[in-house]
């Protein structure tokens, strides 16, 4: 059981939808019986996903569209073509993102490229999107690809952790304006990935590592929560359990209640007692 709009006829539309999650996503929206739409800026990619998507389809229908993001005209007109096309759109998953790798005096490029579409670009989709969404007054649902990066912050990559926390604040305020609008039947959800291997996250790799899920299992993960009530969709994965997850993030906001030092899992002076605390000792 998922959520109702994933159903037979109804639209999806799928942002990085030409690899990873949302490939894998997109695989089993169209095996639902969904018309589905895939955005990419990465114009090679789009045409084998076509195809891997369209073999799962028991109707074959599947677009695809070459549109970057963080270009707000362009997702102005993707959006206008769709909705002009359909009607309306049942399914947003704005999935789209990029890490480069950054560090804080490091080169401003990658600061500006990963903030233009994780976090600017994800809010053009969820904008413009959604308030078509909303004003055309059939159910509908906005799934938003957040990070456990962007709770916790582990250092080594900040670019990528201030997008998704920036994206983790969006969505909550996004939820909480759907949810107060009168007669709205959108509403949204944050999905939260563990460790999925990716062309993302693989960097040199060439196997998949045995603690990371594969993109298959995250968007099962995804499916099956979309069916309940929860907001954060908090993935496992082969190395990180739920309750480890938790203790992670309540140790991240204890930061603040208990005045540590910014960032104390990873502390000279506190990170032993992070794993002592986890460890129930």
């Amino acid at each position: 059981m998922t959520h109702p709009v994933i159903a037979d006829g109804n639209v999806a539309v799928v942002t990085g939808g030409a690899s990873g999650i949302g490939l894998a996503a997109a695989k089993r929206f169209a095996a639902a019986g969904m018309t589905v739409c895939l955005v990419d800026r990465i114009e090679e990619r789009l045409a084998a996903a076509k195809e891997a998507v369209a073999a799962e389809s028991p109707s074959g229908t599947v677009l695809t569209s070459n549109t970057d993001v963080g270009d707000r005209a362009a997702v102005e007109a993707l959006a206008k073509n769709l909705f002009g096309r359909f009607g309306t759109i049942h399914l947003l998953f704005d999935n789209a993102g990029i890490q480069p790798g950054s560090s804080i005096f490091g080169p401003q490029a990658n600061w500006d490229a990963v903030l233009r579409v994780n976090l600017h670009g994800a809010i053009h989709v969820a904008q413009i999107f959604g308030e078509r969404m909303v004003a055309g007054g059939e159910p509908g649902l906005i799934v938003v690809s957040g990070s456990k990066q962007g709770i916790t912050t582990p250092p080594g990559d900040p670019a990528y952790n201030v997008s998704k926390a920036g994206l983790k604040a969006f969505t909550e305020a996004l939820q909480h304006d759907l949810r107060n609008r009168e007669g709205c039947r959108v509403e949204a959800r944050l999905m939260i990935p563990g460790f999925v291997f990716t062309p993302l996250t693989r960097g040199e790799r060439v196997e998949k590592p045995d603690g990371a899920w594969t993109p298959e299992q995250t968007a099962d993960f995804m499916l099956e929560k979309l069916g309940t009530e929860d907001f954060y969709i908090l993935c496992p994965d082969g190395e990180v359990t739920r309750e480890m997850d938790e203790k992670r993030i309540a140790w991240a906001a204890g930061d603040i209640v208990e005045n540590r030092p910014p960032l104390s899992r990873w502390h000279s002076d506190w990170a032993e007692k992070f794993k002592a605390w986890a460890a129930g000792r």
